[in-house]
């Protein structure tokens, strides 16, 4: 199914109900994450989006300040409907799930202290951690594409997860140099790539 995603015309939301519509109804399924829900709408279902647009908006999310996924619907809102639109995507993401969320809050102030609680949420950690993992996969296969070629951005990948997950280093430094240092190398391909044509 991704591949066919892969290969349709790319589509644009009818309007600011529709894009409020779609980033609510994600932000509902998102238990645990909504990054791979996000995919799954943007790019499979709805064809906002090709998967190499949802890894630069992914990319530009992740170096922001911010949440990524907020990050993302603002751009993708203002992208289609300007700055309506960035509204509308952020106001879906947000506006529902913000009443669920205080309910589950008041609910677990009174619960916490509940064993059955406490082993839900601990099960819960590993469902979040499989659907990064998930997310992580299908996204890796928009390397095929990258200007870096897939082993430069392979090396990449696992000096972050070595850097940020082994060794603990703060995100920021890891973004600003291993950011930086695929950058360069990816301007520098491009633009022999450029100069050879």
């Amino acid at each position: 199914m991704a591949d066919a995603a892969a290969e349709a015309p790319l589509q644009r939301p009818d309007g600011l109900g529709a894009l409020f519509l779609a980033f609510n109804r994600l932000a509902l399924q998102g238990f645990g994450g909504v990054l791979p829900v996000a995919h799954r709408e943007l790019v499979e279902r709805l064809r906002w989006l090709s998967p190499q647009q949802f890894v630069e908006l992914l990319t530009l999310g992740q170096v922001l300040p911010g949440p990524n996924i907020i990050n993302m619907a603002i751009v993708i809102g203002d992208r289609f409907f300007g700055w309506r639109g960035a509204l509308a995507a952020c106001g879906g993401l947000l506006l529902v799930p913000l009443f669920i969320v205080l309910g589950l809050a008041i609910a677990y102030q009174q619960q916490a202290a509940h064993p059955a609680v406490a082993g839900a949420l601990r099960g819960m950690g590993a469902v979040a951690a499989g659907l990064i993992i998930a997310t992580g996969v299908k996204l890796a296969r928009t390397l095929r594409g990258n200007p870096l070629g897939l082993p430069a951005s392979a090396a990449i990948g696992v000096g972050t997860f070595a850097l940020v997950g082994g060794l603990r280093w703060p995100m920021v430094w890891v973004v600003l140099g291993l950011g930086s240092l695929g950058m360069a190398l990816a301007w520098r391909r491009l633009r022999a790539a450029e100069g050879a044509r």
